[in-house]
């Protein structure tokens, strides 16, 4: 198996027959086809299941499918790294971020990094932290920026200052407008909108005050949270530094005394894996 082959193999699974992927790649189809049939053969797998019009991918076709995307992102990143070294520039730093990091890229910590590197290139994967944790362990990325809880054993890691948690709400459902702080209890009976992988830890943070939460919304993107509420639809319950990620001009923003709902931004990295020097310089400024 080489990285050819599943180039070719990608191309097909994109063309969905052998015919038009060969006309893509500008080459005739019967080699096309053989380099095909003999990487079934290195793998004792069937990939495609051959129809009269398309074909379509067996189980291992599309397992092999995703790790060739992987694998040829990988490639396609080393060979950007040695060109940025050839013309002299530093590098290319990959790195996986949460959708709530984006107060960390306004810290002067990171302006400063930027002034200091102006040669330095980022290659950017936007995720959860659970999935942002694979993509470190599949080597994807050499860094994460995740945000806590999350398991930390596996990795190294350095934290940011914690933040609380805030309740944002439009005018309409501000329920106490001369204030900037409010209780976790008075959240009870609140229609929230809340990022789903801090939905456990709101819910153990309601019942240790006797009451249940009332969800809206759960989603998947800190944003979609701050945006939800900026329309009026609910209250958003979400770390202070994502309420600048998205719209917010029609918000009221409230610290909730709570000191159990307080996250951390962390940048991880495997504790088994080499972290280059690039790397080093970019965590010395997080």
């Amino acid at each position: 198996m080489d990285l050819k082959q599943l180039h070719y193999f990608l191309t097909i699974v994109e063309e969905r027959q052998i015919t038009a992927a060969a006309r893509k790649l500008h080459m005739a189809q019967p080699p096309l086809s053989n380099q095909m049939k003999l990487l079934e053969l290195e793998l004792g797998m069937q990939l495609f299941e051959r129809g009269p019009h398309h074909i379509e991918l067996t189980d291992a076709g599309r397992m092999l499918a995703r790790r060739a995307h992987q694998l040829l992102d990988m490639a396609d990143t080393a060979r950007r790294e040695i060109d940025d070294l050839r013309r002299g520039l530093s590098g290319t730093l990959t790195l996986g971020t949460v959708s709530s990091s984006g107060n960390f890229l306004l810290s002067p910590g990171m302006q400063e990094f930027r002034k200091t590197y102006p040669g330095i290139h980022f290659e950017i994967y936007d995720g959860n932290t659970y999935q942002l944790i694979d993509m470190l362990e599949k080597g994807m990325i050499e860094i994460g920026i995740v945000r806590t809880p999350f398991n930390a054993a596996r990795f190294n890691c350095r934290y940011r200052r914690p933040e609380p948690m805030i309740a944002a709400m439009s005018a309409a459902l501000d329920w106490a407008p001369e204030r900037d702080t409010i209780a976790i209890s008075e959240l009870a009976g609140k229609p929230l909108i809340v990022y789903r992988r801090f939905y456990p830890l709101i819910q153990d943070a309601c019942a240790a005050h006797d009451f249940a939460p009332e969800i809206y919304c759960r989603n998947d993107d800190a944003r979609t949270t701050i945006l939800w509420a900026n329309a009026g639809l609910g209250v958003a319950v979400a770390p202070a530094g994502a309420v600048d990620l998205a719209a917010h001009e029609n918000l009221h923003i409230k610290q909730i005394e709570e000191p159990s709902l307080k996250t951390r931004l962390a940048a991880i990295w495997p504790r088994d894996k080499y972290l280059s020097s690039l790397a080093e310089r970019f965590l010395a400024s997080f």
